[in-house]
């Protein structure tokens, strides 16, 4: 029963993937990043709110780092997701978020001073050649003629985003209970994101986008975390990390059976060595120096 809290959410956020394609032309990127996490904050206001305010002088101290991670983890990574919407697939979507661990690996080299790992190095090889063969089409010398597409390069800023926002969370230890600095992250992100709203061309909302705002606000948002929460803290962060690995096969299931997406031989390939190379890092953990590595977990919205 455990293992359904970390499979729920994964299922969720890999829905969230296919929301953020039939998103594009549906609604503009700004509108839908906007209203999706208006629409969250207004949920957990009646259960957060006072607790924010009562613990507001020891939230203070911490406005600054609250902004960044509200910048970073709801406003950046995914306003840049349905910006890439626009010309990638639903599939490479959820391949270039199967990348975050990873990533958020990497960053922990440098940032939080893990000690590397023989895992790691040879994941980051593998997963970089995933990527290329992925973004090309199966045929990287392509890339030296076109190069890297708009939709990969912001898709690839948005995992990056959300990797630094996982180590960020795990390098700031806040005496403020989780949901209230959530609560707070939400809180700037949505301030982060009006002036985008406020330009864009059309704000409504009609029948072909309103289950879109409601899948991003209150599943992928507000109801995976929470899931996600608890499959962490009945089975340790570490075996329900594993689940993580199951979000690219599901967003391929979900892109096929409702995007009518067809799953191509480098989406396999691409895919499947990358996410080789991410299990590598996260598992292979031989220390290249003399101390064992330490592995931040974080999962993607």
């Amino acid at each position: 029963m455990a293992y359904l809290y970390p499979l729920i959410a994964v299922i969720i956020w890999a829905g969230n993937a296919v929301v953020n394609k039939l998103s594009a032309g549906a609604i503009d990127p700004a509108v839908i990043s906007l209203y999706r996490w208006l629409l969250a904050l207004l949920l957990l206001t009646p259960f957060v709110l006072k607790g924010v305010i009562a613990n507001r002088q020891q939230i203070y101290p911490y406005l600054a780092k609250l902004a960044l991670l509200g910048l970073l983890g709801m406003a950046l990574y995914q306003s840049l997701a349905y910006y890439a919407a626009y010309s990638i697939s639903a599939l490479t979507i959820g391949i270039f978020i199967s990348v975050i661990p990873l990533l958020t690996i990497l960053l922990s080299l440098f940032i939080l001073r893990v000690p590397p790992t023989l895992g790691v190095l040879i994941g980051s090889l593998l997963s970089f050649m995933g990527l290329v063969w992925l973004i090309s089409g199966g045929h990287p010398i392509k890339l030296l003629e076109i190069g890297v597409g708009q939709g990969e390069l912001m898709m690839f800023t948005a995992a990056l985003s959300y990797a630094l926002y996982g180590v960020l969370t795990k390098k700031w230890v806040m005496p403020i209970p989780s949901w209230q600095a959530i609560y707070v992250q939400i809180t700037f992100g949505c301030l982060i994101l009006l002036p985008g709203f406020l330009m864009a061309d059309d704000i409504s909302l009609n029948s072909h986008n309103i289950w879109l705002v409601l899948y991003a606000g209150i599943p992928a948002s507000v109801i995976a975390p929470i899931v996600w929460v608890l499959g962490v803290l009945k089975l340790g962060a570490n075996k329900a990390s594993l689940f993580l690995n199951l979000s690219p096969v599901f967003t391929a299931v979900i892109s096929i059976l409702l995007l009518n997406e067809q799953l191509c031989s480098y989406h396999i390939i691409g895919g499947g060595v990358s996410l080789f190379g991410v299990i590598l890092a996260q598992n292979l953990k031989y220390p290249l120096g003399r101390k064992r590595a330490v592995i931040a977990d974080v999962q993607p919205k």
